[in-house]
């Protein structure tokens, strides 16, 4: 329940911490920087910043103990979604054999469950998103800094982000993606180690999703051939 309402997102509004999905548009260079910007043909590179920041074993690390955060909720609000389904089902077959007022009484009793499990969903998606997006900002602006000095050292001039599901990218070799790269590379300075085999990974460790597009929307991938 709490995976299938998390969505990786963000807001962050300055270049250090960019959201997934917003691209980093500078602002004019001033002389000093103009000076410093490398003659010749832009050299891009392609990054899915999204899974970038979640595939960092620091990213796995912490959805995992987010996940276990809400377990006891999810557990919660599973065992009341049981008891209103057995209470429905008893009313059902017994409803014949009841007087008016028990099936009444039954009926209310039933309704006011599923208010309070509508209730209690709704807080633990809230709250769930809210502390993924939190978690999301925080590691988004670490992982960008590290992007940052890799792209500046391998001499790319501009880098395009295919989390978002708008990319205008409709084709990148292989040779210009560089998302595992940064990976690796924030992997070895953060000195974070892998998940143990068995454990929760985050969403977009497999080829796709998480925390700002719609829900239910799958990142475009850059072509490898």
């Amino acid at each position: 329940m709490l995976a299938s309402g998390l969505v990786l997102c963000a807001t962050a509004q300055t270049p250090a911490a960019p959201a997934a999905g917003q691209r980093f548009i500078p602002t004019t260079p001033d002389a000093a920087t103009a000076a410093a910007a490398p003659a010749g043909p832009a050299k891009i590179a392609v990054i899915n910043f999204q899974i970038a920041v979640a595939q960092t074993n620091e990213g796995q690390r912490d959805f995992a103990d987010l996940q276990k955060k809400y377990a006891p909720k999810e557990a919660s609000l599973k065992s009341l979604n049981d008891e209103i389904d057995n209470l429905t089902k008893q009313l059902q077959t017994q409803g014949a054999t009841l007087s008016d007022a028990d099936r009444d009484t039954r009926a209310k009793a039933i309704d006011e469950k599923k208010k309070e499990l509508d209730r209690q969903t709704e807080d633990l998606r809230n709250d769930g998103q809210q502390d993924m997006q939190d978690l999301y900002n925080s590691l988004a602006a670490k992982v960008y800094d590290v992007m940052q000095s890799y792209v500046e050292q391998q001499g790319f001039t501009l880098v395009l982000d295919v989390s978002q599901q708008q990319s205008p990218v409709l084709y990148a070799n292989q040779g210009t993606v560089i998302t595992k790269a940064v990976i690796d590379a924030y992997n070895l300075k953060s000195g974070v180690p892998a998940l143990e085999p068995g454990h929760e990974a985050a969403p977009g460790a497999q080829t796709a999703p998480r925390p700002a597009r719609p829900a239910g929307s799958t990142p475009r991938q850059p072509a490898s051939h």
